[in-house]
């Protein structure tokens, strides 16, 4: 399964909405240098850009890569079929896969236009080799076998 990195973004705040910046540097154990949510248990987000474009259609907004709070946007790689334990291989950095969604009852402190998917179809992910990301980047999954 190969799909492709559509957006890197991030925010100072975690109540900002992030914007994407295009490229990033993705540290082990830490997350995406310069996010609000690097350095916390769940380092970086993944939303595939297929998620917020069938919102979009069903409600009528308009929504770009980072509006829903999301670290990196994928395009062509179906997320919510990964398992835990996962290892993508983006850019030159290299992803666990540690949890599918959130569970409902825990805080998601953002919204965009009043909708939140990625608590439903964000996949979140520990850094576990350091490395540059940039828009157009291959995202490759490299290990399903469960390693935690």
């Amino acid at each position: 399964m190969v799909g492709k990195v559509v957006g890197v973004c991030m925010s100072q705040r975690r109540t900002d909405p992030k914007k994407n910046v295009g490229k990033g540097f993705l540290q082990w154990g830490f997350g995406l240098v310069g996010d609000s949510h690097a350095g916390t248990k769940k380092e970086v987000s993944l939303l595939a850009i297929e998620s917020i474009h069938k919102l979009c259609e069903e409600t009528g907004i308009s929504a770009a890569p980072g509006s829903f709070a999301e670290n990196i946007t994928t395009e062509g790689i179906d997320l919510a079929s990964l398992p835990v334990g996962s290892q993508l291989q983006v850019g030159e950095a290299k992803l666990m896969v540690i949890q599918i969604g959130k569970n409902p009852s825990q805080a998601h402190t953002y919204n965009y236009l009043g909708y939140s998917i990625l608590p439903k179809e964000g996949v979140f992910c520990k850094v576990i080799e350091s490395g540059e990301i940039k828009v157009g980047d291959f995202i490759t999954v490299i290990r399903t076998d469960k390693v935690i």
